[in-house]
């Protein structure tokens, strides 16, 4: 199953399936707002999105990441608007098997979401200045 979202309100985790028997691993990311953005303090983070689109692109790679990996559920929500410091602003949970599946699945699901999904986001600095926000770390 697979069960894709893009919210504009604050996000209610998918709940634990403790019905599940042939899946030994749940593996669940939060993605919260960290309280700097390139070295600066931040207020918070604001996503825009093609709507949609993103909504249909996310749904697209959800379902190339479960053929392409052996994952049995991928549930993903992503939140829109402006999301304070320490907030979630994507949550992902992933059933499968075992957990490196799983874990490689989730690596490349969020990567590839970064790169290809029309979801932006902005830096709200302390100084009241917007900034495009970027991700400048290295994905390994």
């Amino acid at each position: 199953m697979i069960v894709t979202e893009i919210v504009p309100s604050q996000i209610v985790p998918f709940p634990a399936d403790d019905s599940r028997r042939n899946d030994g691993s749940e593996i669940v990311f939060n993605g919260r707002v960290r309280s700097t953005e390139q070295g600066e303090p931040i207020l918070a983070l604001e996503y825009e999105h093609y709507e949609g689109m993103a909504e249909t692109e996310l749904n697209r790679l959800a379902e190339k990441t479960v053929s392409k990996f052996s994952i049995h559920d991928l549930f993903c929500r992503h939140r829109v608007g402006q999301i304070g410091v320490g907030e979630i602003s994507l949550h992902v949970v992933i059933w499968s098997k075992h957990r490196k599946e799983g874990l490689d699945a989730m690596t490349w699901f969020i990567a590839e979401l970064k790169k290809h999904i029309p979801i932006w986001k902005w830096a709200l600095l302390t100084s009241g200045e917007r900034v495009p926000s970027e991700c400048v770390h290295s994905e390994h």
